[in-house]
């Protein structure tokens, strides 16, 4: 807690000058302070809560956001933002909060391993530390790290091209986002088909429109014939270091990339749920197959 809010108030205090960039770091910052705030009152107060749910399924969960997006910003913000600042008060301000935000990512990643190491001893199995969940995290974390670049909004909205691939990156959130609560509060048991396959067309979805955005991002970014700027060096941004946005031509090549990841990530989780829905097809026929013939066997024995 005091770690990001030393990163976030560090950052406010620059007003106008933290740019694009820093206020969606701020946000971040600001939103891990809040939820880790909100779930220690909580601890605090209801630490008799038997409900697991309570306990720490949601801690656990919201630890692990936290350890990736403060990751996220310990990356991004130095990187492209805080190089372009010039020496002065404001620099070491910015450069203070992208240590805390280490520290903050450090911490809660310790905060992570211990409850897991906690729970399994108590053998009880979380659903974070499962591989569909870890990839579901993944997933949803990349996307936040998409949209700290997308912040900028001269990034896509000269091309309605580039506006459709922000639509898609928001609909694989969402996704991904009521797949998570779905499976946390245990709603799964409750839809009208199987869960397998019921990840297996969300991820499915979710593919086909990563593919989609890694064809228009790159087309419409870099290529000249269509609006885009292919060479670093041509871009006004980067050559006059413009402090309040950065590089621009760098945001729309971190966006490419963390879109291939973030495809990968996605196939992983297809492979999956492909292999589940395989292995459950293979073995549902032989149960009510040998069942049919006992019942048809001890009928035959029965009827005269």
């Amino acid at each position: 807690m005091i770690s990001t809010c030393v990163a976030f108030s560090l950052v406010a205090s620059m007003g106008n000058e933290r740019g694009a960039i820093g206020n969606s770091c701020l946000a971040i910052w600001c939103l891990c302070f809040i939820v880790t705030v909100s779930i220690s009152m909580f601890e605090c107060l209801y630490w008799q809560c038997n409900v697991l749910f309570c306990s720490y399924k949601l801690p656990i969960t919201c630890a692990c956001y936290a350890a990736l997006l403060c990751l996220s910003t310990s990356i991004i913000y130095p990187i492209l933002y805080v190089q372009y600042l010039p020496d002065g008060p404001f620099r070491d301000r910015a450069i203070a909060a992208s240590a805390f935000s280490c520290i903050a990512c450090v911490l809660y990643a310790i905060d992570v391993a211990s409850t897991w190491k906690h729970y399994k001893l108590r053998n009880i199995r979380c659903y974070v530390h499962t591989l569909p969940g870890l990839l579901k995290i993944l997933e949803s974390a990349v996307a936040c790290a998409i949209f700290v670049f997308l912040s900028n909004t001269s990034l896509y909205l000269h091309q309605p091209a580039l506006v459709v691939c922000v639509a898609l990156y928001s609909i694989c959130f969402v996704q991904v986002a009521m797949a998570m609560l779905l499976r946390l509060r245990g709603w799964e048991n409750k839809l009208p088909f199987r869960i397998p396959i019921f990840h297996l067309g969300l991820t499915l979805l979710s593919v086909l429109l990563y593919v989609s955005a890694l064809v228009l991002w790159p087309l419409y970014q870099f290529d000249e014939k269509l609006g885009g700027q292919p060479h670093r060096y041509s871009e006004m941004s980067c050559i006059d270091e413009l402090t309040e946005y950065g590089c621009v031509w760098d945001k729309r090549l971190a966006v490419a990339i963390l879109t291939a990841i973030n495809l990968l990530i996605y196939t992983a989780d297809l492979v999956y749920w492909a292999r589940q829905v395989s292995v459950a097809t293979k073995d549902q026929p032989s149960i009510p197959y040998s069942f049919h013939s006992q019942g048809m066997s001890l009928q035959s024995s029965v009827v005269p």
